[in-house]
């Protein structure tokens, strides 16, 4: 029997790479990492029941291990776009002047 491709595993593969370039867009990397790592669970299913029926199973891999390394690296964004508001202000992310202000004053310059 020919070898198949797994449905799925280009656009796993694809939205992994998204979702580590969409880190610096706040939610639009989770969103990519939630909708590759859902798509990843059916494809790896779908493997599992019948392994040499397809062959593209590497990129599956690379496209899950990439949406789980962006989902972290936007999960982290997002912790230090809340630190940095909790220790700063929302008014300081308008204005970079009083952004250099508070971080002279925690200098001590």
């Amino acid at each position: 029997m020919e070898q198949q491709k797994l449905p799925n595993a280009t656009a796993v593969l694809v939205l992994g790479i998204l979702s580590i370039l969409g880190c610096c867009f706040y939610f639009v990397g989770i969103i990519f990492s939630i909708i590759a790592l859902v798509m990843a669970k059916k494809d790896m299913a779908l493997y599992a029941l019948n392994s040499e029926m397809y062959d593209n199973y590497s990129n599956l891999k690379t496209g899950r291990i990439l949406a789980i390394i962006g989902l972290v690296l936007n999960i982290i964004g997002i912790i230090t776009l809340v630190a940095f508001i909790a220790i700063f202000g929302w008014a300081v992310m308008n204005d970079p002047v009083l952004l250099q202000e508070r971080l002279n004053e925690m200098q001590g310059l």
